[in-house]
């Protein structure tokens, strides 16, 4: 193989599957990536942590064909220094020379052939969804999915399609967060366990205009953004029926300046232990009372004026899950709809039923 390529072009496409590449030692091939050389139109490379596979094109000017296994981590810190075109030129299979300007590398390779496959895609409905409304959907959900979780569907994100309506869902089992958006009505209900990590890879190529393309198979789901091909292995198991962890009957409600309430609970927060992050909501006609104490600290507290009208209610929260949920919140006011105590604080965008994110309260 015998190539050369604008530094900017591979800077770019190094950039999109460094976290894709395994950094762990359990199967070095994983660590690497495929580069895949043509002379006529076609060249791509490929990187995969078995769970996740990214295929990109990427335009090389090339001399001779080939094939690669190159250390996907050396070979950007590599790019990101030097200047001016990289040429590439294999030796012997089992080492590369990189070339620019006036700086020489020589990098060991593994044989491509060891390089894992491309999963083979079960066939499935295609659907069209517009890449910022899948966007909007990962980021308003994904801060809710659960991280190393032992109840291992909740490391994902639900996609519900049924009916018209694509919902996304993330819960830990301590908060949930529910984003619902008319689509195209598909053929029959589709349920798929998106891994955390994969929906936050695929968010970064929905910047974009235009539709993605999304096939539901039996255990991968597949995207296509422009020319990104994108495939992810889905999370086997049965999700929490997430329509019965959505109270409706909490008739407390008040309306808050999420900003204000965002600021207030950052101060108190400073004063709550590290690990709960407990805080004391008290809340009274027209008032928000938050307030914390550390016995090896201190204590904290602060006060937002709110349209309430309601019997008071104390409560306690952990802050982190209050700030995710209102950090997602895309309007200046936001609804809390409370029951008691120990009952599920509801959270939702002023004038829309579309995003609900629901929070458990915590003992006192």
């Amino acid at each position: 193989m015998k190539l050369t390529v604008p530094k900017q072009e591979l800077l770019e496409k190094l950039s999109d599957i460094q976290n894709v590449v395994e950094k762990r030692n359990t199967m070095p091939i994983l660590s690497h990536f495929l580069l895949e050389a043509k002379k006529t139109k076609g060249s791509y490379i490929m990187a995969t942590d078995l769970e996740t596979a990214i295929k990109e094109p990427i335009a090389l000017s090339v001399e001779k064909e080939g094939r690669l296994s190159i250390p996907a981590r050396k070979l950007f810190e590599i790019v990101r220094e030097v200047d001016g075109d990289i040429s590439i030129e294999s030796e012997d299979g089992n080492w590369i020379r990189v070339k620019a300007g006036t700086s020489n590398f020589r990098l060991a390779c593994l044989p491509p052939e060891d390089f894992p496959e491309w999963p083979k895609m079960e066939s499935g409905e295609e659907l069209q969804i517009e890449a910022k409304m899948l966007s909007e959907m990962i980021e308003k959900t994904i801060y809710a999915a659960g991280e190393s979780d032992t109840r291992y569907t909740l490391n994902g994100i639900l996609f519900h399609i049924h009916e018209g309506t694509f919902t996304a869902v993330g819960t830990d089992g301590h908060r949930m967060a529910v984003l619902s958006k008319e689509t195209t009505p598909v053929k029959e209900e589709k349920n798929a366990i998106v891994p955390r990590k994969a929906a936050g890879e695929l968010r970064k190529f929905l910047d974009k205009d235009g539709a993605v393309s999304v096939t539901i198979g039996k255990n991968h789901v597949l995207f296509k953004v422009g020319e990104i091909t994108f495939l992810a292995r889905l999370i086997e198991g049965t999700y929490p029926n997430y329509t019965k962890v959505v109270p409706t009957e909490n008739e407390k409600k008040l309306l808050i300046d999420k900003e204000a309430v965002i600021k207030a609970l950052r101060r108190v927060a400073i004063m709550s232990r590290e690990r709960s992050s407990a805080v004391k909501a008290d809340i009274s006609k027209g008032m928000l009372t938050l307030t914390t104490s550390n016995p090896d600290l201190g204590e904290a507290s602060d006060e937002v004026n709110i349209d309430y009208k309601g019997e008071d209610l104390t409560i306690g929260f952990n802050a982190r899950y209050l700030l995710d949920a209102l950090s997602a919140i895309s309007t200046d006011k936001a609804v809390f709809e409370l029951h008691d105590q120990l009952s599920p604080t509801l959270l939702k965008e002023e004038g829309s039923e579309a995003y609900k994110c629901v929070v458990m309260p915590m003992r006192l």
